[in-house]
């Protein structure tokens, strides 16, 4: 039976230097980030993730978010070429080890891609067109994905950093969205849940299986994910959130 593989990236000492498009800066406590990070690995452990964590510089502050570094498919990996320039040289160390697992491939210039921007919902690929990921990008994944039988979907993205901070997945058919920061008639053949309005920045879930993993900072749209029958165990990341991540960020999840 396939496993699961979660990749995540430890914490740099430097994440108070990290990238921010979105929100202020505020001082970070790197050891609290690192332990809420810690506790995020052990809850996709305790979800049957197998998971290796890659270190990471000082010179790296945004690191962490490794998700945005490549998208997994079950044919191929992706890996892209981050939208900030000072995050191109997290991609090495991932390609190398998901090299192990898929055939890769790269997004090369001038195309630039963030994987946050892409949301995989059976064999429709969303692409969300931010601050982070162009146009060219959407033109490479187009090319990469149709031959293996995807439709790459390319949206606009307002006020907010990446398409997965606008919607998720969260089960079969299901999503979690807030429809003030993307074209929510995209997604009219699923069951769509909108976040809490007093939570706008609620929409980042990750699904493991048959539970989702989501930020205990939005406790109002949780009910409403319980409400739908959906399995949510919550996680403190809080301290990272600050650095403009979310739980789909930290980790790279797919079949081994």
């Amino acid at each position: 039976m396939a496993m699961w593989l979660a990749i995540t990236r430890e914490v740099s000492t430097g994440i108070g230097r990290c990238e921010l498009t979105h929100v202020r800066r505020q001082p970070i406590n790197v050891e609290l980030a690192q332990l809420q990070h810690q506790l995020y690995e052990e809850c996709l452990a305790e979800l049957k993730c197998r998971v290796v964590r890659l270190p990471t510089t000082p010179d790296m502050p945004d690191s962490v978010f490794i998700e945005d570094t490549c998208v997994a498919f079950d044919e191929l990996a992706v890996i892209a070429r981050l939208g900030a320039v000072s995050r191109r040289g997290e991609t090495e160390a991932v390609a190398a080890l998901l090299s192990d697992y898929r055939p890769v491939v790269w997004i090369e210039p001038p195309g630039t891609l963030d994987g946050g921007d892409v949301l995989v919902l059976g064999p429709n690929v969303y692409i969300g067109e931010s601050t982070r990921t162009n146009a060219d990008a959407v033109n490479q994944m187009q090319s990469f994905l149709e031959p293996h039988g995807y439709v790459v979907r390319p949206l606009l993205v307002r006020q907010c950093l990446h398409l997965k901070s606008a919607v998720c997945q969260v089960g079969d058919g299901v999503i979690l969205i807030n429809p003030a920061w993307l074209d929510a008639g995209s997604f009219s053949h699923v069951t769509a849940i909108h976040v809490d309005p007093d939570e706008p920045a609620a929409a980042n879930a990750l699904r493991v299986g048959n539970t989702v993993i989501f930020p205990s900072s939005y406790p109002k749209t949780a009910a409403k994910l319980a409400a739908h029958g959906i399995a949510v165990k919550t996680v403190d990341l809080s301290e990272l959130a600050k650095a403009e991540g979310a739980v789909t960020c930290c980790s790279i999840v797919f079949h081994a």
